[in-house]
C-alpha cells in the first residue's frame, strides 16, 4: 500500500511544462542589429549554399564520389543554418519566445544533428583525401559513388539514432524549477539545469557527446593529415608535392573555421568568466558564420569547381547567343 502511494506521489510531483520561455538575446543592447546582421548571413548562406549545390548537380565534371560529399556539406550547412537562423529572428524580433515543449525538443534535435553532419562530413572529406594521396593508384577503385552514399547514409542513420535517444531523454526528467531558457534555442544543458529530479544519464551523454561528436573526429581529422603529412614527405618531385598540398588547402580551411570557433569558445567558457550575452552571441556566430563561410572558401580554393563555373556561364551564354541568332533568322 505504501509504495503505491509513493508512486502516486511522485506521479503528482513530475512537471512536463506545455511551454517554455526562451530569454536569451532580450537583454543585449541593440540587439536589432544583431537580428539584421543575422539576417544578411542566412541570405549569404543560402546564396552560397545553393549555388554551390547547383554547380555540382549541373557540371557533369563534378559528379564524383568527393563532390556528393562537398555537396552533402553544402546541404548540412544550409539545413542547420535555417535551424537556426529563421527561428531566431522569429523568437526574438517578434516576440514569439514562449516555444512549445515538442516543438522545443524538435528545435534542439534539427539544429544539433545538423551541426552533427558538418563534423562527419569534414571527416569523410578528410579520409577522401588520406586515400587521395596516400593510396593514388587504388583511389577510384575505394573511393566510389556508391561507397560514398552508402558512408553518408551510415551517417544519417547514426545522427537520427543518436539524438533521438540524447533528446529522448530530456523526457524522464521533471522541469519542476523553472520553464525560462536563458539562450536563443532550446539549448539540451540549460533544460537539463531547469530539472529537480534525478539528471546523472543526461549530464553523462553531455560528456559523451562532447567527446564523440566533436573530440574523436578533430582527432581522427588530425591523425588522418599527419599520415597525408607523412606521404607527402616520399613524395619526390616537388611540383606534385605542391599540387597534392593544394589539394588539401581548402579542406583544412573549412576544418579551420568549422572548429576553431567552437573549440574557443569551449575553452572560453570554462577558463574566463563570460557575461552571459557574450556567451550567446558567440555561441550563435559559432553556429552560423562557418555555414556562411564554407561555399565561399570551397568554391574559391577549388579549381574543379572554378572551372565548372566558367563553363556553365560560358554555355548559358553560347545558348543565349544561338538562340537570339535563331530569332533574327526567323
Amino acid at each position: 500500500m505504501s509504495s503505491i502511494q509513493s508512486n502516486s506521489s511522485a506521479n503528482e510531483t513530475f512537471v512536463r511544462p506545455a511551454t517554455f520561455f526562451l530569454s536569451g538575446l532580450s537583454n543585449v543592447p541593440h540587439v536589432k542589429y544583431y537580428y539584421l546582421f543575422l539576417s544578411l548571413v542566412y541570405v549569404v548562406t543560402v546564396l552560397g549554399n545553393s549555388f554551390l549545390m547547383c554547380t555540382i548537380y549541373l557540371a557533369r565534371k563534378l559528379h564524383t564520389a568527393k563532390y556528393i560529399v562537398v555537396f552533402h556539406l553544402a546541404f548540412s550547412d544550409l539545413c542547420e543554418s535555417t535551424a537556426v537562423i529563421p527561428k531566431t529572428i522569429d523568437t526574438f524580433l517578434f516576440e514569439h519566445q514562449d516555444i512549445s515543449y515538442e516543438a522545443c525538443l524538435a528545435n534542439m534535435f534539427f539544429i544539433y544533428h545538423f551541426l552533427n553532419m558538418q563534423s562527419l562530413t569534414l571527416l569523410v572529406m578528410a579520409y577522401d583525401r588520406l586515400v587521395a594521396i596516400c593510396f593514388p593508384l587504388r583511389y577510384h577503385a575505394i573511393v566510389t559513388k556508391p561507397a560514398m552514399f552508402l558512408i553518408i547514409g551510415v551517417m544519417w542513420i547514426f545522427s537520427v539514432t543518436h539524438f533521438s535517444v540524447f533528446i529522448g531523454l530530456l523526457n524522464r526528467l521533471s522541469f519542476c524549477r523553472s520553464t525560462i531558457i536563458d539562450s536563443y534555442f532550446c539549448d539540451y544543458s540549460l533544460l537539463n539545469k531547469l530539472a529537480c529530479n534525478d539528471n546523472s544519464i543526461n549530464i553523462l551523454m553531455i560528456k559523451i557527446n562532447f567527446g564523440l561528436l566533436l573530440c574523436t573526429p578533430l582527432m581522427l581529422i588530425f591523425v588522418s593529415y599527419f599520415c597525408i603529412s607523412l606521404a607527402l614527405f616520399k613524395i619526390a618531385h616537388g611540383a606534385d608535392r605542391i599540387k597534392a598540398i593544394k589539394t588539401c588547402t581548402s579542406h583544412l580551411m573549412l576544418v579551420v573555421v568549422g572548429y576553431t570557433p567552437l573549440i574557443s569558445n569551449q575553452i572560453a567558457v570554462l577558463t574566463t568568466p563570460m557575461h552571459a550575452n557574450t556567451r550567446l552571441i558567440n555561441n550563435s556566430l559559432t553556429q552560423v558564420i562557418p555555414p556562411m563561410l564554407n561555399p565561399i572558401i570551397y568554391t574559391l580554393k577549388t579549381d574543379e569547381v572554378m572551372q565548372s563555373i566558367k563553363e556553365l556561364i560560358l554555355r548559358h551564354m553560347l545558348v543565349k547567343i544561338t538562340g537570339s541568332f535563331w530569332e533574327r533568322l526567323k
